[in-house]
């Protein structure tokens, strides 16, 4: 099993676990509207397009509603669970473009609870989200108000990006991928107070 597919099965289980109707850190979302976008990006190919071109969003948006209100959550979730289909072009690259989907999808439902604590994870998964966080903290931290150095708990610094006053954010790889994606996660920070809550407020995204 590869760790994206150890992730989606934790995603999965998180899922289950807490039922349709429980919150996620994506805004407006509960788990079924969760569930219905995780099924569309692998198996509406039609409808995939809107989740990053705004000018499709509304067609996309009307697809996952459709989904959520009208599939019975256990299938969906086996759906979901199952993987990618054989004619998405997911199948093919599940391991690398869906290791840190999964894991953030996983989070955003375990941590919309409260007493979350972050899970142990093994070398692999975090050695895939580090790859994963060197190339989206890239685009997601380009216009950061701050120069923002991000730095795990040993000391390396795995990036910098965006421009002012620095600060430094220290973290595990993957709470520092949260956090690069504008989620809730356990880091540190270190800089001068203004620029800190600068950079704590700065929208983050692609």
């Amino acid at each position: 099993m590869t760790a994206a597919q150890r992730e989606r099965a934790a995603l999965v289980d998180a899922m289950r676990t807490r039922g349709p109707d429980a919150p996620t850190l994506c805004e407006g979302w509960k788990t079924r509207d969760l569930a219905a976008h995780l099924y569309i990006r692998e198996h509406r190919p039609d409808a995939t397009a809107g989740i990053l071109v705004p000018g499709l969003a509304n067609y996309t948006a009307k697809v996952q509603d459709r989904t959520a209100e009208t599939t019975e959550w256990s299938a969906l979730l086996d759906k979901i669970a199952a993987g990618p289909p054989r004619f998405s072009p997911f199948k093919l690259l599940d391991p690398v473009a869906n290791l840190a989907e999964m894991f953030i999808h996983c989070e955003d439902v375990r941590r919309a609870q409260p007493g979350w604590e972050p899970r142990p994870l093994d070398y692999a998964t975090v050695k895939g989200l580090t790859r994963t966080l060197s190339l989206m903290a890239r685009m997601t931290l380009a216009k950061a108000p701050t120069r923002v150095a991000l730095r795990t708990p040993e000391g390396k610094t795995i990036l910098t990006a965006g421009k002012g006053d620095p600060v430094t954010v220290t973290g595990r790889p993957e709470e520092l991928l949260l956090f690069a994606v504008g989620r809730e996660a356990r880091v540190d920070f270190e800089g001068e107070p203004a620029a800190v809550q600068a950079l704590r407020d700065a929208p983050k995204g692609l």
